[in-house]
């Protein structure tokens, strides 16, 4: 029986200059996880998923994912000329992509996405799966460098969208990457806040809140900080 081919091809209208185009996705029945990390980055036995999140324009150099808007309004169109478009050479993404290449393509989407002044939401996940790329490799102080961006952008998602403050898996990311970045009281406080609220009802994420925070007691007795001053109820 021959081997299924894990890569197929989507085609895909660009939401800058409205050309349509081919870009590859990994097939669903190939998409599984052999692990995942505590702030949801996962790990592929073989093509990894996440290099093929970003959809690259070959004609304009727009670079989405399937969350950006269908759509640019011309002040975004004109803004995304200025500082990308009139500098791209025509290049086409839409075939297998190498770790160097998912790299290029998140970059080129984290501009693209900042030139159009796109959700914070979008440039907080582009900012995180940069840094995931970077910890496939090793690379921790890009990959520390990338998690403080993106704790910066998901803070600002809470505080715009979080008046119901409920978004129980959004403040529970926010605890983590506090954690990874070694502000532990920062992350006590988004992990309690978890816990504590009535008002969320996301069990899976009140037990991984839990769970972080027990971790959490154990890194700082490793590292000869006295937990017992952080504080957290529940």
């Amino acid at each position: 029986m021959s081997e299924l081919i894990p890569l197929y091809s989507i085609k895909v209208i660009c939401s800058n200059c409205e050309q349509e185009f081919e870009t590859s996705r990994v097939r669903p029945s190939l998409k599984k996880a052999i692990r995942r990390d505590a702030d949801f980055c996962s790990y592929y036995k073989n093509e990894n998923p996440d290099y093929y999140v970003v959809r690259v324009c070959p004609a304009c150099g727009f670079a989405s994912t399937e969350n950006s808007a269908d759509k640019l309004t011309d002040r975004q169109r004109k803004a995304f000329a200025e500082q990308v478009g009139s500098r791209w050479r025509p290049r086409d993404f839409g075939g297998p992509r190498s770790w160097e290449t998912a790299l290029e393509t998140y970059k080129l989407a984290l501009i693209c996405a900042q030139s159009i002044n796109d959700k914070e939401r979008i440039i907080a996940s582009i900012l995180h799966h940069i840094a995931w790329l970077h910890r496939y490799r090793g690379e921790s102080e890009q990959e520390q460098r990338f998690l403080r961006y993106a704790l910066d952008e998901y803070v600002k998602v809470f505080e715009r969208e979080g008046v119901a403050g409920s978004d129980a898996r959004l403040m529970y990311l926010i605890g983590e990457l506090n954690r990874r970045v070694g502000q532990f009281h920062e992350a006590v406080k988004w992990f309690s806040r978890v816990v504590n609220d009535q008002k969320i009802m996301d069990a899976a994420m009140i037990r991984a809140s839990r769970e972080q925070w027990s971790l959490l007691r154990e890194q700082m007795q490793g590292l000869n900080l006295d937990p017992d001053n952080l504080t957290s109820e529940g």
